[in-house]
């Protein structure tokens, strides 16, 4: 008996003894007196034992079948390990039929000593930024590697953007590394699609600002300019870096969402490699957004359109200004490309021409708005002899972008030039004459 049902077993010994009256019990019990003489009459007819809940020790109509606890018990630690408390309870109706509510799951897990797999840490005051009114005012972007197809395979890289206003994932793809070709994807995927965004909140990767090795432009502008801020430039996108990753605390809490569910995604489908994870990365998002997505304060999206005119090949691309060779040829990524005869038969060697390095591997140069027909040039001397059978393709991960030096006229060298240019002259002539 519980120590109330000692207490009310005494009080109705008094009551029946005649020393206490149903109204003093009741007092005394801080009940009402109906209830007393409902207590009277079990204590009368059974005694203590009348007094203990008719429930006590009956299992609940609403408890967990034991084969139903076992089972999720073995998809806890077999098909569905690794899962949170929350995704497997999702996981275990959408695809095991088993309706069970967060704490139920959560309960069973810890009866077994299923510990939760991720570390919760000691909360801390923090202050909450206000989001954005309205969706695509900002995005922030960011990469996270990690191995998303399990321990035994090589790390990936997942690249992605997310609405500050309503915490969707418009575009994300997976890379092999960090790198510009990632960002100039996605920005490509959320410009074409959604629309573009006022800004960018993002950290400071050599992506978006150049390391001081290639800051070597002619002016202020180009130094500051990436591949990826020179696309942003171009479309008018706002880039604003982040003084630290707290700052960016949407995008990084979305990393520990998505190795807590996506992961498993992955493993369920059965990637094993980058072709395989983007395509469960694209039936994943639509689900995620809807599930995780949050109405913004300002229903008006504030995307701009596509501007007329502008080609997305000409921005999403890996810009160069390169020199002409003087047999007409520019190298770029490993490859000679041959340019066609200039209008009225002029050469364009010696001519800065820009070179286009697209996100499909395609190469196109330019001389000015014009784009040149080009084929690949035979291969000189020097590659014949470096050429190699195993070589692989050049990827799109560019060399510093940066105008070649050329020294002024007054510089030393070109000065010590011409001074032996007019040395070997004078000399010539004095031998003719």
């Amino acid at each position: 008996m519980s120590v109330t049902e000692q207490r009310r077993a005494l009080v109705m010994t008094r009551v029946v003894g005649g020393d206490l009256s149903p109204g003093d019990a009741a007092a005394s019990l801080g009940c009402s007196e109906r209830q007393i003489w409902r207590l009277l009459s079990k204590f009368r007819a059974a005694g203590p034992a009348g007094l203990v809940h008719g429930n006590r020790g009956r299992a609940s109509e609403r408890r967990v079948d034991d084969d139903v606890a076992r089972r999720v018990v073995a998809l806890a630690t077999g098909r569905y390990a690794g899962a949170n408390d929350t995704h497997l309870a999702e996981l275990l109706a959408e695809r095991e039929g088993i309706g069970l509510s967060r704490s139920s799951v959560r309960r069973i897990l810890r009866a077994e000593g299923i510990a939760s797999p991720r570390r919760r840490r000691a909360p801390r005051h923090r202050s909450r930024r206000e989001r954005m009114a309205a969706e695509g005012l900002l995005l922030q972007l960011d990469g996270s590697r990690h191995h998303w197809l399990g321990p035994d395979l090589p790390k990936l890289t997942l690249v992605g953007a997310i609405d500050d206003a309503t915490s969707k994932v418009p575009a994300a793809t997976f890379r092999d590394q960090e790198d510009a070709a990632g960002y100039l994807e996605i920005m490509r995927a959320v410009a074409l699609g959604p629309g573009l965004p006022g800004a960018v909140y993002r950290d400071r990767h050599s992506s978006f600002e150049p390391t001081a090795s290639r800051r070597r432009g002619t002016n202020a502008e180009e130094r500051a300019l990436s591949q990826v801020g020179r696309a942003l430039t171009e479309i008018g996108v706002v880039s604003i870096a982040a003084g630290s990753p707290q700052a960016k605390g949407r995008i990084e809490r979305l990393w520990g969402t998505l190795q807590d569910r996506l992961i498993i995604e992955l493993r369920l489908a059965g990637a094993t490699n980058r072709d395989s994870a983007n395509a469960v990365l694209a039936t994943f998002l639509p689900d995620f957004n809807r599930r995780f997505g949050v109405p913004a304060a300002d229903p008006v999206p504030a995307w701009r359109s596509w501007p007329d005119g502008l080609d997305p090949d000409r921005v999403f691309a890996f810009k160069y200004r390169l020199k002409v060779a003087n047999d007409d040829t520019v190298n770029v990524a490993g490859q000679s490309i041959q340019l066609p005869a200039a209008p009225r038969r002029f050469a364009y060697s010696g001519k800065m021409v820009e070179v286009h390095l697209r996100l499909d591997g395609s190469i196109a140069v330019f001389d000015g708005e014009r784009e040149l027909v080009t084929a690949p040039a035979p291969p000189d001397a020097r590659n014949l002899r470096t050429l190699q059978s195993d070589r692989v393709e050049p990827s799109l991960v560019p060399a510093p972008a940066y105008v070649p030096y050329v020294p002024p006229v007054e510089h030393p060298w070109k000065r010590m030039t011409a001074a032996r240019r007019d040395k070997a002259r004078a000399l010539t002539d004095s031998l003719s004459s």
